[in-house]
């Protein structure tokens, strides 16, 4: 299931790369869930050739990610991103729970949480 989702979030990256009709094969096997059977059908080739493309369009993908990195930088920021936002909203409650609260901490605080929405919209 793990692989399932990794070569999805792959095939968002760079599934561009990929012929037409690899793309379109793969996002009907891990995205629209279909069975090789199905695809087969579709596309009007054997189940071999189905599995024959996934597994090529896998390798590619695959390759990419190892060689540029794409999308592991990109879990890498919205975790920094995800972080960031926890940290900002920590100081915003430690800010106005404590004896003498401070405007410009909080309007800090809550510039950082503009940020970070801006960001990951």
């Amino acid at each position: 299931m793990a692989k399932n989702l990794e070569i999805s979030l792959l095939l968002d990256f760079y599934g561009d790369v990929l012929t037409e009709k690899q793309r379109d094969v793969m996002e009907q096997y891990y995205n629209d869930d279909l069975s090789l059977a199905e695809i087969a059908d579709n596309f009007g080739i054997t189940r071999q050739g189905v599995r024959d493309s996934i597994k090529r369009g896998e390798g590619i993908i695959l390759e990419l990610e190892e060689k540029v990195g794409f999308a592991k930088r990109y879990r890498a920021v919205q975790q920094g991103i995800a972080q960031l936002e926890s940290l900002a909203r920590e100081i915003q409650f430690e800010n106005a729970n404590g004896y003498t609260p401070s405007k410009r901490i909080d309007d800090s605080a809550r510039k950082m949480l503009e940020i970070i929405g801006q960001i990951s919209e």
